[in-house]
């Protein structure tokens, strides 16, 4: 049988007496990780999309996008407008959270004019008659460094007039 080199305590090295608690610490962190994987696997932590739909005088807009985002998220939204009588000047307005907390990558089909409406983003779809159907895609990466919650809303106006809106969060996980 070999010998035992000079600094190795078989009791404490090979036995791991006095170190026996560590192995629970150690268990504790990799159930900790498997959790918080699993969590992640139910969507807890955001990037499955969801649909948003509200309507009203003849008017449906909807909006089929995620709520909750993880930092450096490649994600698409949409937003259909659904017209039952004929809009003049309609126009998707978006909160501020949608370019705080994210880039957006690009707009499908362009809108005919972007411009600001109190700050937020509006975006000009151009005449819509009756029982046309107009969709809206948009690409977004959410800002690795935006954690927090931002306003998501969504409204869509003829004109001056507001007709609908989605109230709506933002959540960015790190």
């Amino acid at each position: 049988m070999a010998e035992i080199p000079d600094q190795i305590v078989l009791r404490r090295h090979r036995d791991l007496e006095g170190r026996r608690k560590g192995i629970f610490w150690r268990r504790a962190m990799v159930a900790l990780l498997t959790a918080f994987v699993i969590v992640g696997l139910f969507n807890v932590f955001g990037q499955r999309p969801s649909d948003t739909t509200v309507s009203a005088n003849g008017v449906s807009l909807e909006l089929h996008a995620p709520s909750l985002l993880r930092g450096g998220l490649l994600y698409e939204a949409s937003f259909t407008v659904r017209a039952q009588r004929a809009l003049e000047d309609p126009a998707i307005v978006l909160s501020q959270g949608w370019a705080i907390a994210q880039t957006i990558n690009t707009l499908e089909p362009s809108p005919t004019d972007e411009t600001s409406k109190n700050g937020d983003i509006s975006l000009s779809l151009g005449p819509l008659k009756a029982g046309d159907t107009y969709t809206l895609f948009a690409e977004f990466q959410v800002n690795p460094t935006s954690v927090g919650w931002y306003p998501g809303d969504v409204s869509l106006y003829d004109g001056d007039k507001r007709l609908l809106h989605i109230d709506r969060t933002i959540v960015v996980f790190p």
